[in-house]
This record gives structure tokens, sequence and C-alpha cells, in this order.
């Protein structure tokens, strides 16, 4: 039962890989700096420092190999974009191809806007009232004699 519980509980620190730090504290902050600005390919909305999945421990192992051999950050991007993209940078450049993720929500939020709009102005289509028959107001009037008290 001990045994069963000490091992469950070591099992959260099993998720959290140790990157290997550069043996310079600069490059490992310039290092830490570029890690940063790259997207997790399998999160999507974290960069590579902030993220626990394989694939970002791989592209920081990269990172660091490149910076080690004397690339700058520039060429690094470079070298990950040619590999998986403009959609590796959490900024990606300002371009034709990526105008959808720069301008895309903004075009969304004012399509949505507009729907509201449009519809809050539209008059609404109510069905036309019809005048009660004699027998409905007769059987009407009784239903709420039956209801009153007095």
């Amino acid at each position: 039962m001990l045994a069963a519980a000490l091992l469950l509980s070591s099992v959260p620190a099993l998720a959290i890989g140790v990157d290997e730090p550069m043996a310079d504290p600069a490059m490992e902050a310039k290092a830490r700096e570029i890690s940063r600005g790259l997207r997790c390919l399998v999160c999507q909305n974290q960069s590579i420092e902030d993220s626990n999945a394989p694939l970002a421990a791989d592209l920081r192992h990269i990172v660091r190999e490149r910076l080690a051999a004397g690339d700058d950050e520039p060429a690094i991007q470079k070298y990950l974009v040619d590999r998986y993209g403009d959609w590796v940078l959490l900024r990606p450049p300002l371009e034709p191809a990526t105008f959808a993720l720069w301008f895309g929500p903004f075009a969304l939020l004012a399509l949505g806007a507009g729907i509201i709009l449009w519809r809050r102005r539209r008059p609404g289509i109510e069905p036309e009232a019809q005048a009660l028959t004699a027998e409905e107001r007769a059987r009407l009037d009784s239903l709420l004699k039956d209801e009153d008290p007095a």
C-alpha cells in the first residue's frame, strides 16, 4: 500500500524534463530568450520555453545546439521556419500568407458585432393578431370568472 502511494506520488515528477543548461550563463539566457519567441507545435499556445512536450524539449535542444555552433537569433529562427513554417514563430511576419493570423480575429469580431447590430435593428417578425370570435370571447370570460375569487 505504501509502495503504491510512493509510486503514484512520483509520477508527476516524470512529466517535467530537465534541459541541460549551457555552460555560459549569457548563452543560456540567450537560448531561453530565443525559446520564448518560438511556439510549441504540440501545445500551440505556449512557447517552447514554457512547454513540457517532448517536441518542445527537442526544439530547445536544437536552439542550444545552433547557438553553440555560432548561429545568431535570426539564423536559428530561419532554420526552424525552414523546417516547420512560420507557425513555429509566436509572432509570425506580417506578409500576405499570414494575414489571416494577424487580422482574422479582428475580422471575426467585427463580423460578430455586425450580425448582432443587424439583428437588433431589424424589426421582429410577429404574427398578425386576430380578433377573438364571439365564441372564444365567451369561453375566455367563463375561464376568467372561474379563477376570480371575488
